[in-house]
């Protein structure tokens, strides 16, 4: 009986690390348009899906700059990392980022500092916030603000 019981648990085991995560296999297209489920956990798998496409999703930065806004926090996290893994390409969303970098929640400050960071001299109007934000509350945001302010400059050649 005991190792019926093992089989069970090893079948249930394989069976449950076959399902594919939401994002996975989709379309920027698709996942744009998941952007706007009701369900926030859709949401923040698309967001997610999107920053596995890079630079490729630009064509998504309207939804995802408006994720920036989501009643959700981990929908709001999500579509900063999209954000920052467009690079360069996501320069019309560093208006949002900035008004991210003041959000309630501080992994999402984090996300947002991250991506200004990833952007790079596009971001140049986020300095000031960025000095803000490395006397932040949490040592994760004020390490993060360090970094992208370095990777900013950086890649300005200062």
């Amino acid at each position: 009986m005991h190792w019926g019981r093992a089989v069970w648990w090893l079948l249930a085991l394989l069976l449950g690390c076959t399902r594919k995560p939401p994002y996975e296999g989709r379309s920027i297209a698709e996942l744009e348009r998941m952007l706007h489920a009701p369900d926030p956990a859709v949401q923040a798998q698309a967001a997610y899906g999107l920053s596995r496409h890079g630079a490729e999703a630009r064509s998504a930065l309207p939804a995802l700059t408006r994720a920036l806004q989501s009643s959700n926090t981990l929908v709001r996290q999500q579509a900063a990392l999209a954000l920052g893994e467009i690079g360069a390409e996501a320069e019309e969303a560093v208006p949002a980022l900035i008004e991210a970098l003041h959000d309630t929640e501080w992994a999402v400050r984090r996300q947002a500092v991250v991506a200004l960071g990833k952007i790079g001299p596009a971001a140049r109007a986020a300095e000031p916030e960025l000095l803000r934000c490395q006397h932040d509350a949490n040592p994760l945001v004020r390490k993060a603000a360090l970094q992208a302010q370095k990777q900013i400059k950086k890649a300005r050649g200062d």
